[in-house]
């Protein structure tokens, strides 16, 4: 069933039809095809679909939706979505929503709930307490399979995964884990200790959530447990969530990365207002510095003034500069990111793109002489001015692109920073010093 024929249906008021479609189709499908209505046709659908579906779809609205149907449902409504949601689920819920809305939420909310919601709301934003959730299986290791998977049928309904179940004992410490899978195909009497996984990879409430992304990535897990100071089950984090936090981090590096300052909200729901705010910050920055490159020009302004046709190539030189640097912060930014690159690599990033930058640099110096000697007509003195402010500037740019990351990692600052805008203005500033001092030599002004 395609959304232009669900919409038919709701537009001719054909209830009965749409509530047997919307019943087959899956909840991320409905929740796409409602987000963009008005309030009152979302909630109207909203309130004809099976309970548990439509606590499947709220959970896939946009924030905004949430919102609207929070303050338009009952007080009974609520506590029965609160009741089917996934805890992780609520907390973002919680944490996108005005504090009239949390109102709600915490009234309709039990006292056990309440607790565990204030609990999650200490951890560091960003940290793998802040994205985990409290839905796992929890079995003993004294444990028979039979009795493992009779606890699994009776809670499995309400746990986030089955897939892996974990280990504790009575004081909650994680002891190991065993797969589902083993559960299955081993015998009936074989104990849990006999069967479960001691060396368990785990991470702690308060480690990065990157840092847990790159364990994901590390290992292709499904879930992996979240301990406490004592080595005490607190949460999973399974693969979805992960995946969430991937393309949020990812955005966040592409937003530095064109200098503006980072946004979780999707760029249509953003007022103008706010994402003015985001960018002017980077922007007033980048232009003081500029600054510097004038200052540059007016130094040397004598040298412009002998030699006119040395202002011709300045464009090119400063676009070739900058272009060469974004080429290798781009690189070493990625390189770091998904952890190819350590920061024990500088020397080796700093070599090689030296030796990357060489290469170039001649290449790009022996086609601009020709050029400038061919078609410029300009001489071989300012040709050969120009080549090798050519490989100076190539060289010095893969050398500033390369490293500036790397120095921002050290020192506990994002790479993504260290990009495009940034090292074009490092750069201008740097090809027109190289520029106008190899100049002064050359042509003796």
């Amino acid at each position: 069933m395609d959304q232009t024929k669900v919409l038919e249906l709701i537009q001719q008021k054909k209830y009965v039809e749409l509530k047997k479609v919307l019943s087959e189709m899956n909840e991320v499908d409905i929740a796409e095809i409602l987000d963009p209505l008005d309030k009152n046709t979302t909630l109207l659908v909203f309130r004809m679909l099976p309970k548990d579906l439509a606590v499947d779809v709220f959970a896939h609205f946009s924030s905004e939706q949430q919102r609207d149907i929070i303050n338009a449902v009952t007080d009974k409504e609520l506590e029965y979505i609160l009741d089917e949601l996934f805890f992780d689920d609520m907390i973002d819920l919680i944490e996108e929503m005005p504090a009239n809305v949390v109102n709600k939420i915490l009234k309709n909310s039990t006292h056990d709930e309440r607790d565990l919601i204030n609990q999650f709301l200490k951890y560091p934003e960003d940290s793998a307490g802040s994205i985990m959730t409290i839905e796992y299986v929890e079995l003993r290791k004294t444990m028979t399979v039979k009795e493992a998977l009779a606890h699994i049928k009776e809670v499995g309904l309400n746990r986030e995964t089955i897939y892996t179940c974990y280990v504790t004992d009575k004081n909650r410490r994680l002891e190991g884990i065993v797969s589902l899978r083993t559960l299955v195909v081993s015998p009936e009497d074989e104990v849990l200790i006999d069967l479960m996984e001691t060396d368990v990879i785990f991470v702690s409430t308060h480690d990065d959530q990157e840092t847990v992304a790159g364990v994901f990535k590390k290992y292709g897990f499904l879930a992996l447990p979240v301990v406490d100071a004592e080595n005490r089950l607190t949460g999973i984090i399974t693969v979805d969530d992960i995946m969430d936090v991937m393309e949020q981090e990812a955005t966040e590096d592409f937003q530095r990365m064109a200098a503006m300052a980072p946004s979780e909200e999707a760029y249509l729901e953003t007022s103008v207002f706010k994402l003015a705010r985001h960018r002017i910050n980077w922007l007033l920055i980048l232009m003081i510095s500029a600054t510097f490159t004038g200052g540059i020009m007016a130094k040397y302004e004598n040298v412009l003034q002998s030699v006119v046709v040395l202002s011709i190539f300045i464009p090119m030189l400063m676009d070739t500069g900058g272009n060469a640097g974004s080429q290798s912060s781009t690189l070493i930014i990625r390189g770091l990111a998904t952890g190819e690159i350590t920061l024990h690599d500088g020397w080796k990033v700093l070599w090689k793109e030296f030796r990357i930058s060489l290469m170039v640099g001649i290449t790009l110096a022996v086609v601009n002489f020709a050029k400038t000697m061919l078609y410029d007509k300009v001489g071989v003195l300012i040709s050969l001015t120009v080549s090798l402010t050519l490989i100076v500037t190539v060289v010095s740019s893969k050398l500033v692109g390369g490293m500036l990351p790397i120095l921002a990692k050290k020192l506990n600052i994002d790479p993504a920073i260290m990009a495009g805008p940034l090292i074009t203005t490092i750069v201008d500033a740097l090809s027109l010093m190289v520029y106008f001092t190899i100049a002064s030599r050359i042509l003796h002004i």
